[in-house]
This record gives C-alpha cells, structure tokens and sequence, in this order.
C-alpha cells in the first residue's frame, strides 16, 4: 500500500502491518529530525497545530518556577488565527490585542513596545504568512523582563529571521503538518524547545496527562517506578489526547527529505509576484522580514484607492485565483471576543484596514510562472 502526498510518495505499508496505528517509532523518529531541521533540542508532535498552541500554553502553567497564572496578561497580535488565542482564554490569561504593521503583516514594533508593562507575563510572536517578527527588536523591548516569548509559526515552517529559523527565538514554538500547509502529514502538528522540563512537561499532557511517556528519571516527576504496573495508569498532570498517528509520523519523515526543496520553490514563485506586483498603484504586497517561507501572497489595497476589495476579488477570481481573507482579519471583530477577557492596546487601524481591504491567494511547491504571469492583467 502506498500513500500519495504533496511531497512525494511514502511506503505505508510496514504501518499498517504492524499494526500499530497510534503513536510509535515512527513518531518518535520524526520528531528527532524535525527537531534537528529547526535547530531545538527537542520536538513533540501532536494532532493539529492547533493543539501544538494548546500545549504550549498549558505547559508555561506547571513549570517549577515562574508559572503562568490565571489573570496574567499575554500580547497577542490583532491578525491571527483563532486556535492562536483561544488556548489563552482556556487558561484564564487576558489577552491584550496589540496593532500589526501595514506592511509586514506582523506586530507594529513600536506599539508593542508600549503595549509592555508590569502586568505582562508572556508575548505571542506569529509569524503571519511565512513571514518572520523581527527578532531583535522583540528581543531588545523585554529585555530584563520577567516575559517569555512563544512562537506560533504554523503559516512559517522554513522561514529563518538572521540565519536561525523561525520557531528557535521562543521558549517553545508551535508548527503545523495540516494538508495545505509547507509539508503535509495530513492532520499534524509539533511544538520544539530547547527546555528539557518544558519538554517533559509536554509528554505528559499530550497524552491523557500520565507518566508513562516520561523518562525514568524526568523533570515532572523526579525518578519513575520501575514497576510498569504502577506507571501504567498514574496521572500526574490535567492532560489530554492529543497525540498523531503513527501513519503520520511516516509521512512527516518523507515529506521532510523534501522540505528544502518545497520551501525554495515557493520562495520562486514569491520572486516572481514581486516582479509583477511590487509597484501596483493599488495594491500592496508583504514587506519580507529575514527569508520568509511564503505560506501565501497576500494583497492589501492601499489607502486612498478607490479599488474596492469586491473588485479585485472579481478580478482574481476570473484569473483563476482563489482568494481567502488574511488570515482571520482583525480577530478583535470577531464575535467569538465577548466570551474573551481581553483589552485593546490604542488603536487597531492597521488591522481594520487588512479587514476591509486585504485579501491573500494561494502558494505551493509547484511552478506557477504560467498563472502569476495573469496578474499583469490586475
């Protein structure tokens, strides 16, 4: 039996003998090279980046020293995907919605910075459509502060910000192996740290909250029963299920042979969007951060034209383009915000103009001189 993926063709049938569909070897062997591509000591995969994002959160609860509080005010930024904040809200953090920059799509640097204060436990860094934060300008706004920096970069796998990948700047970073993501393992997703009780911390709430994941001698518990028996069924931490197939495991370690590859063709096809849309009169593309990974092209109208986003949408469609709005637009107007305890920092009029007059399309490993050669034609 084979299965046929984005990234080329994987023998599964050793999978399906041995029976073992949930997590094993497989699992395990991913997670080390993935681990290894990134540059992190450590890797954990899980069922969707979504519950990468969850994990992330829980574990900054249990840690030995320092842990996060309900009512601790987290920053997040105003464009985001929505399993970015809920996990925030699962856990009882306030969410403080800080504006994007018009051009990079991620944090406006200097509103961040102000956003900052004694209340502040932890900043969210997303970096939107493949494109990395500037790094050293976070890095220098909380220096000295007692704050911690995750990374959701599930739209940015291969993205590098000064020679270091994105997902290496945060304690923990969250990624995502959904189908239409950089690399496929169907549903998928892995948080990577460097920080071994972070890590262990991880293993035990991925799965059901128990120590049976855990080594022998581990940061959660001390030293484990050598009685199997006895660590069979002991649940130290409030967990949950959250853990891949093995089948996916399989497919994550082929598609990661091709990775390279994929994320340079996409970086192709980026050259060739900017050549045809880096002076439009009416529309703005993404200012790139360090090398972006190019998840999409996203088309923001600019002010003071009298494009209107139907127009243009109208337009790309009878080029044969789908479109999709940037991400979740500006979340803070989103209905689901009156079950949130959140607060806005200033304004969010950046965010509200990708809301109204921002769109994205598609990108993939394939070539597609052909169809960005139709967006003269805008």
């Amino acid at each position: 039996m084979r299965v046929k993926n984005n990234g080329g063709v994987v023998q599964s049938s050793q999978v399906i003998e041995s029976g073992m569909f949930t997590m094993g070897k497989r699992v395990r062997t991913f997670e080390e090279h993935f681990a290894h591509y990134i540059g992190r000591r450590y890797a954990v995969m899980v069922n969707s980046g979504s519950s990468a994002n969850l994990l992330m959160t829980a574990a900054l609860f249990y840690t030995g020293t320092d842990p996060l509080r309900p009512g601790d005010e987290v920053i997040v930024p105003a464009v985001a995907w929505s399993t970015t904040y809920f996990p925030f809200h699962q856990y009882g953090l306030a969410l403080r919605f800080v504006d994007i920059d018009a051009e990079t799509l991620n944090y406006d640097l200097d509103q961040l910075e102000s956003a900052l204060n004694d209340r502040t436990r932890l900043v969210m860094a997303v970096n939107l459509l493949g494109n990395p934060n500037d790094f050293d300008r976070i890095s220098h706004a909380t220096k000295g502060l007692s704050i911690r920096l995750i990374e959701d970069n599930c739209e940015a796998m291969g993205a590098e910000f000064n020679g270091s990948k994105t997902g290496t700047f945060g304690v923990m970073s969250s990624f995502s192996s959904f189908f239409s993501h950089h690399m496929s393992t169907m549903e998928g997703g892995l948080v990577v740290t460097d920080d071994e009780e972070l890590y262990h911390i991880l293993l035990s709430l991925r799965a059901h909250g128990w120590t049976r994941d855990l080594p022998s001698v581990n940061r959660v518990t001390g030293t484990k029963s050598d009685d199997p028996f006895v660590e069979s069924y002991r649940f130290v931490l409030p967990g949950y299920n959250v853990r891949p197939l093995e089948l996916s495991g399989a497919i994550g370690i082929e598609q990661l042979k091709k990775l390279p590859t994929m994320i340079d063709r996409r970086r192709r096809n980026a050259a060739l969007i900017r050549q045809v849309l880096e002076d439009h009169p009416d529309i703005m593309i993404q200012k790139e951060i360090g090398q972006s990974s190019w998840f999409g092209f996203s088309m923001v109208i600019r002010k003071g034209s009298k494009l209107e986003r139907r127009d243009l949408m109208r337009r790309l469609e009878h080029l044969g383009f789908e479109c999709r709005p940037i991400v979740a637009g500006n979340f803070a107007r989103n209905d689901v915000m009156k079950y949130l305890k959140a607060d806005i920092h200033g304004t969010l009029d950046n965010a509200d103009h990708i809301h109204t007059h921002g769109l994205f399309i598609g990108n993939n490993q394939d070539a597609m001189d052909e169809a960005i050669e139709q967006l003269k034609r805008l």
